[in-house]
């Protein structure tokens, strides 16, 4: 019984985190992008972001280290989220170009090394998200499945526009669909992964302030991440209002998708 316990909870984990290659889909089916769809996609993709991170994120970074630290919690909240900020922008300082740096590759008036920077970077950012969410979805999965099933129905529905935030700028920078696609879909391998490390070596160590500390660090970077270079990259395709209708979309979506599954 607890080994079919497992396997159900793992699968669940799984699907929901591979929900990303279904955002990834889109550089598969769609046709070279118009500025008007690039700007509009990479508005969407800062808009769910930018949502989730306030909405979703925050508070659980809150309620954790209300948790561990009492009515101290929420300053430690905000430290942890403005410390998520000051690391991916250090990173961005500090990682070296991958091109020839007095190359200029200039596609639809946006920098091709910085779509690919960015790509890589959200990348990284939701795959840091991902991680404790892939021990939440299997922590529910063997408690309850009445649980569970919205648990990982919510998470796969916010993974879908995740894996567009990575597929495009991704598939723009480098040419190639495919590797749009696997970048979207790698990222959702993170959940799975962090149900099996959680699983395997974390659980006797988690605890509400590591967890606190990580939600909130998470919040800042997909924050910087989304001001700092989706919505400017967005903006540069010369579509302004079209990244603008993006960005509300996606906020509109996100904030549906937590009153319906929160």
């Amino acid at each position: 019984m607890m080994a079919t316990q497992l396997l159900i909870a793992f699968a669940l984990t799984l699907a929901a985190g591979l929900s990303t290659a279904i955002g990834g889909l889109v550089v598969l089916k769609k046709k070279q992008p118009s500025d008007r769809f690039l700007a509009t996609s990479l508005g969407f993709s800062a808009g769910v972001m930018l949502w989730v991170s306030f909405a979703e994120i925050v508070p659980k970074a809150t309620e954790n280290l209300s948790e561990a630290f009492g009515d101290r919690g929420e300053a430690a909240a905000v430290a942890a989220f403005f410390g998520g900020v000051l690391l991916i922008a250090l990173i961005d300082r500090l990682v070296p170009d991958v091109v020839n740096p007095h190359e200029q590759h200039e596609a639809g008036g946006v920098d091709v090394r910085k779509l690919r920077n960015m790509g890589i970077m959200t990348a990284v950012a939701i795959a840091i998200h991902n991680f404790p969410e892939g021990f939440a979805t299997f922590l529910s999965g063997m408690e309850s499945m009445t649980i569970a099933i919205p648990v990982a129905a919510a998470i796969a529905i916010h993974n879908i526009p995740e894996g567009i935030a990575v597929a495009i700028p991704m598939w723009q920078a480098t040419g190639s669909r495919k590797r749009g696609f696997t970048w979207a879909a790698l990222t959702g391998l993170a959940e799975p992964i962090g149900a099996l490390v959680g699983f395997l070596l974390l659980l006797p160590l988690l605890g509400p302030m590591t967890l606190g500390i990580a939600f909130g660090a998470v919040a800042g970077i997909m924050v910087f991440i989304s001001l700092d270079e989706l919505l400017p990259t967005a903006v540069a395709t010369g579509r302004h209002h079209a990244a603008i209708y993006g960005l509300i979309v996606g906020m509109a979506i996100m904030a549906i998708s937590l009153l319906l599954f929160a």
